[in-house]
């Protein structure tokens, strides 16, 4: 049986042998593979300690690493000699009862080679002629980022059927340069997250093998003979181990499951409970964890590297429908239809066409617009009484049906999502406007009138609510928010010796009078120059997003200036931003970083340039955007790795090859 927990699934191999000096180059070559191949995707994001020098270091003791079992930690005594290693990946559970390592290794020549090449991490003596030195002629790692919550539960439904129940909370995501798309490329992944993930995998195998359930899959009889066993296994955890990786299962990744699921089988004379420790081992196993793209050498273009059909994929997917890639697009990467462009154009069109494309579209604007914040989102009772969850749950879908609607189902102007008034609305939400709410459903179209001052996304109580204080309004948070999000230009911190208390002081005129008094301190100006006049435009509406007129008994001043332009109120505001050139660039900047997991490089700024035009060219209409930018190239753009040996002439500009 498993163990009680898993933190890899690492080094499942064939091949090598260490008999002597003479073979000694080939078996750290073998060892080079199957490290590339399976233990590099772990140990070298942080789910598992880095491997360079573990030969001779004691046990447990890689500096700033922090995930370490306990049951390693009380073994610190102890040293990774060869001996001890070929012991510990021989079995480890047996070695070290209550390790995070899980699989084995369980031929003796197998071991060897792994060790062998281990010996030579960090070593900084030169191996032997023969060595499989990593370079740009082999396929390599480019990128890691770890499945968040919304494509984790995505992929399962589309997996294996919407009727499979994920009860669980995941461990926080990291946001940088506005994204945590590109903040999940830094984010490796807990002991205790590790046992979450591997409790979700029990329980979803569990109910994918329920007799229950209709899954020809997993009909493997037990009354048939080992030959059909056999047959019927692979096929399971090749269909399900396919759909998982988002790519086919190596020999070894397959072998090794199989073994697992028959030799239960075999123990205990149950054939499901076999394929369960098989689909257990799949669900917990980082290939599907985390996102793992790869870049193979391009045959076009010698010295040079490209995104190979299995991660352009997948990157597609999770752009398009925030999901794991079907069996269409799958089937597209075995072909190398995804490397030319009337395939790529065909599969893209089809990813857009499809209902799941609103799910992409949805998840895409709760990252840019940060709309996790509603999940903490915390309002003085006293002082809003209407505010909550229902709220702001209802807050943050009120604006996701409205880009929904605006951009995809009527294809408006980008634009437009600063100057419009027709949204939805529920019923929560419509006492929170002031508003009747007539309908008999859910949700109703609404069109604000032109005295509610409701004028665009901004003048939502999602936006409103989310980039304000518990009991106050905020004006510099607003505008602080306006620029990071929708023109790319974050605020720096505040100096540390900067006295707020005038600011704080919500009892004393109204927040324009506070700031303007605050701006006195001199390191404040600039940026206040900056923040400020957006957010004092939308100073009719409270710290809940509810109209008013007046603070603290005095009229609040709604007009504002921002680069020499005059405005008034959020009506002003929408119009200004509609026609500042920032704002449809950003957006397709955060388009690209979105589904990369990283900024673009210097190399594409000319792409990023081209997409701006031909965005503004097609009416800043989203869609055409999304599928002309997946069809380019240099939407597909591989960076060499720092560190990654080029052996063709041109290989330092095979970042800006686009291929």
């Amino acid at each position: 049986m498993f163990s009680r927990t898993i933190l890899t699934l690492v080094c499942l191999t064939v091949g090598g042998s260490l008999s002597g000096p003479a073979a000694r180059a080939a078996d750290i070559a073998k060892g080079a593979e199957i490290y590339q191949s399976a233990c590099k995707g772990c140990h070298e994001v942080s789910i598992g300690p880095p491997l360079a020098g573990v030969v001779g270091r004691p046990v447990a003791s890689e500096p700033g690493f922090g995930s370490y079992s306990d049951a390693l930690k009380e073994r610190r005594s102890l040293v990774w000699t060869k001996d001890e290693l070929d012991h510990f990946l021989a079995a480890p559970r047996e070695w070290i009862p209550g390790t995070l390592m899980m699989q084995t290794v369980p031929d003796a020549e197998e071991r060897a080679a792994l060790i062998a090449y281990l010996e030579t991490l960090g070593s900084g003596s030169d191996v032997e002629e023969g060595t499989a030195a990593l370079s740009i002629d082999q396929p390599v790692i480019v990128a890691v980022r770890r499945l968040n919550e919304s494509q984790y539960r995505n992929s399962i439904r589309d997996i294996f059927g919407a009727d499979i129940e994920i009860k669980a909370r995941f461990e926080p995501e990291r946001r940088e340069e506005g994204l945590q798309a590109v903040g999940n490329s830094d984010l490796s992944m807990t002991s205790a997250g590790f046992e979450q993930y591997f409790g979700l995998a029990r329980s979803i195998a569990a109910q994918v093998l329920d007799p229950a359930r209709d899954n020809a899959l997993a009909a493997c009889s037990q009354a048939g003979s080992m030959d059909e066993q056999r047959e019927c296994t692979e096929a399971f955890v090749g269909h399900y181990g396919e759909r998982l990786f988002r790519r086919p299962l190596t020999s070894e990744e397959r072998a090794v499951r199989v073994h697992t699921a028959l030799e239960s089988a075999a123990r205990d004379g149950d054939v499901r409970q076999g394929l369960q420790l098989a689909l257990t081992s799949l669900l917990a196993a980082p290939e599907f964890l985390f996102r793992i793209e790869m870049a193979e050498p391009d045959p076009g273009n010698p010295g040079a590297l490209r995104l190979d059909g299995y991660s352009r994929a997948a990157r597609l997917s999770f752009l398009f429908w925030n999901s794991a890639p079907d069996e269409e697009l799958l089937a597209a990467a075995a072909t190398g239809k995804l490397y030319q462009a009337d395939g790529l154009q065909a599969q893209v069109a089809r990813l857009a066409d499809s209902p799941h494309y609103e799910e992409g579209v949805r998840a895409f604007f709760s990252d840019l617009l940060q709309l996790d914040g509603f999940d903490n989102l915390v309002k003085d009772p006293a002082i809003y009484p209407k505010f909550s969850q229902v709220v702001a749950d209802s807050s943050r879908e009120q604006m996701l049906k409205t880009l929904v609607d605006l951009l995809l189902v009527q294809q408006r102007d980008y634009r437009d999502i600063f100057t419009s008034n027709e949204t939805y609305i529920n019923r929560a939400l419509a006492a929170v406007y002031r508003v009747p709410y007539p309908a008999d459903t859910a949700w109703a179209p609404y069109t604000f009138t032109p005295d509610s001052e409701r004028a665009g996304l901004l003048s939502q109580v999602g936006f409103l609510s989310l980039f304000a204080h518990p009991g106050t309004s905020s004006p510099t948070r607003r505008g602080i928010k306006l620029h990071e999000i929708f023109m790319c230009e974050p605020t720096p911190d505040p100096p540390a010796d900067v006295d707020f208390s005038k600011v704080k002081d919500s009892k004393a005129g109204t927040v324009r009078g506070r700031l303007l008094d605050h701006m006195e301190n001199t390191g404040c100006v600039a940026c206040h120059r900056r923040s400020d006049p957006p957010g004092l435009a939308l100073e009719h509406f409270d710290g809940l997003g509810q109209l008013r007129k007046y603070e603290n008994g005095q009229l609040i001043d709604v007009s504002a200036t921002l680069n020499g332009v005059a405005f008034v109120g959020a009506g002003g505001l929408g119009q200004l931003l509609r026609t500042d050139e920032r704002i449809p660039a950003c957006l397709v900047r955060n388009v690209y970083a979105y589904s990369a997991g990283q900024l673009p490089a210097p190399e594409q700024a000319e792409f990023i340039r081209r997409s701006t035009r031909e965005f503004a060219g097609d009416g800043y209409r989203l869609p055409g955007l999304m599928q002309r930018m997946a069809v380019a190239p240099a939407f597909f753009n591989v960076l060499v790795p720092e560190g990654l040996a080029a052996t063709g002439a041109n290989a330092r500009d095979a970042g800006a090859t686009g291929r």
